[in-house]
């Protein structure tokens, strides 16, 4: 009989365990009433301040309209784009709406939605560099900003072109590394087309064009939380299909990046 108790009591603390076990983040962030966006704000009409000072631009619609779809409030947690997946880690913030690129190296330390959002990259130059192509880049000093997609690209690249005069800058933020080149410390990025759109449209950056497409895929970027959090990549997964299902990711790409939108789950123009 003590037997028969011992072994109802250990079922029904398994039973208890497995239960709490089961609660994850998407309970944590209803309970508390708020979801954290780690939001990168140097990154182009996705993420930026305005004349406010208040945070703004694509990537920050789609945390507020997430956070709405939770029934929570939203808080902007700004993240440096070397600081995306460390954010994620330590716990400073729920989830990362940041441009990050779901790569497998990453996805050792991090788990990723199927993608929301999509980027071509392009080489952003001055007029009088000469550079009219990404082929044109061997022999120059070329800068990116640190944690940037393409960095192993540029970096293969210029190894493979084996030009003395040829190098590679890194710098911590988007807005540096735009100013290396406006200021001529190196003669040229790739970085997507949004940044370098707003980067030539703003005025704050003198000299500053648009030269050629870089010879690389569509980049397409994802949601990323705690490489545990399955329930929670469910639900954002089921999110991103409604924002492209209802037309709302049209709308925000209408809103903050105009012309052919880039479709997120096929690499199509949508019209």
């Amino acid at each position: 009989m003590k037997n028969t108790r011992h072994l109802f009591a250990s079922a029904l603390i398994t039973s208890m365990l497995s239960t709490s076990a089961l609660a994850d983040k998407l309970d944590d962030i209803v309970d508390n009433g708020e979801l954290r966006c780690a939001v990168t704000l140097d990154n182009g009409q996705a993420g930026f301040r305005d004349a406010d000072n208040q945070p703004a631009g694509f990537d920050v619609d789609y945390c507020n309209d997430l956070a709405t779809a939770m029934g929570v409030k939203a808080v902007i947690v700004e993240t440096p784009f070397p600081d995306r997946i460390p954010a994620i880690i330590s716990g400073r913030a729920d989830v990362a709406v940041a441009s990050t690129s779901p790569t497998l190296e990453r996805a050792k330390s991090i788990g990723f939605t199927k993608p929301y959002f999509a980027y071509n990259y392009v080489v952003l130059t001055r007029d009088d560099t000469g550079i009219k192509s990404y082929q044109d880049l061997k022999g120059h000093v070329v800068s990116t900003p640190q944690g940037n997609y393409g960095n192993d690209f540029i970096s293969a690249d210029i190894k493979k072109w084996n030009d003395p005069a040829g190098s590679l800058k890194s710098y911590q933020s988007m807005n540096d590394n735009i100013l290396s080149v406006s200021q001529g410390h190196s003669a040229a990025t790739v970085v997507v087309n949004t940044v370098a759109q707003d980067a030539v449209k703003s005025g704050k950056f003198k000299g500053l064009k648009i030269a050629a497409a870089a010879p690389w895929d569509v980049d397409y970027v994802s949601l990323a939380v705690e490489r545990e959090e399955y329930g929670f990549i469910n639900y954002l997964n089921m999110f991103i299909d409604q924002q492209n299902r209802t037309g709302r990711y049209k709308q925000l790409w209408d809103k903050w990046i105009g012309g052919d939108v880039l479709d997120p789950s096929h690499s199509t123009a949508m019209h």
